[in-house]
């Protein structure tokens, strides 16, 4: 805005600077490199005029513009430069907790892989108690009934021996020898609790 209202009050003094320019062109035949003492006089004036005109009005706000401009851009950079800094600090971060959720993940899975050995050893152990106990449970059980078929047929064959001896008795009539008979035969016949 200043720099618009310099330039107008250069431009007439201008315009009367460039009628007295043109009359000092048009005197004789003078060439381009003739010093003209007038010439040079008003040249000079003008310059100096607008000079001062702008360096009054144009300069200062020119440069704190530039001044402005610069400062901004350097607070720009010094922005950008926190900004970096600030994300370099939290990838940083980032990266650590990465890391560190990788060695708690790490941890767990670490963790799982112990308890479900642990879990399968048990089940296992678990296992193998369960059929020892079956095993057990039923060689007993085999026991107990080889032990009452091993009964039975004692029972069966002292009745037989019974039924053999009461036909005996019945075609000897002598009772004491069939009775010693019997009992020699039961005697010999005692059970044996060592089966198995």
């Amino acid at each position: 805005m200043r720099f618009t209202r310099s330039l107008a009050c250069a431009a007439p003094l201008m315009l009367v600077a460039s009628p007295l320019l043109a009359q000092e062109a048009g005197h004789g035949g003078s060439s381009l490199m003739s010093l003209k003492g007038n010439l040079m006089f008003w040249t000079l004036a003008i310059f100096l005029l607008l000079f001062f005109t702008l360096a009054k009005l144009a300069f200062k706000p020119i440069t704190a513009a530039v001044d402005a401009r610069e400062k901004s851009l350097e607070e720009a950079l010094a922005s950008a430069r926190r900004d970096r800094e600030e994300a370099a600090k939290l990838l940083a971060e980032h990266q650590a907790r990465l890391e560190a959720a990788l060695g708690e993940a790490q941890k767990v899975i670490s963790d799982a892989r112990s308890a479900g050995e642990k879990l399968r050893a048990d089940m296992l152990d678990k296992t193998r108690a369960e059929q020892e106990s079956l095993l057990e449970r039923a060689q007993q059980e085999i026991r107990r009934e080889r032990e009452r078929a091993v009964a039975e047929m004692r029972r069966e064959a002292v009745d037989l021996a019974i039924l053999g001896a009461t036909r005996v008795i019945e075609e000897n009539l002598d009772t004491d020898k069939n009775r010693k008979l019997v009992e020699s035969f039961l005697s010999a016949v005692k059970p044996t609790r060592n089966v198995q």
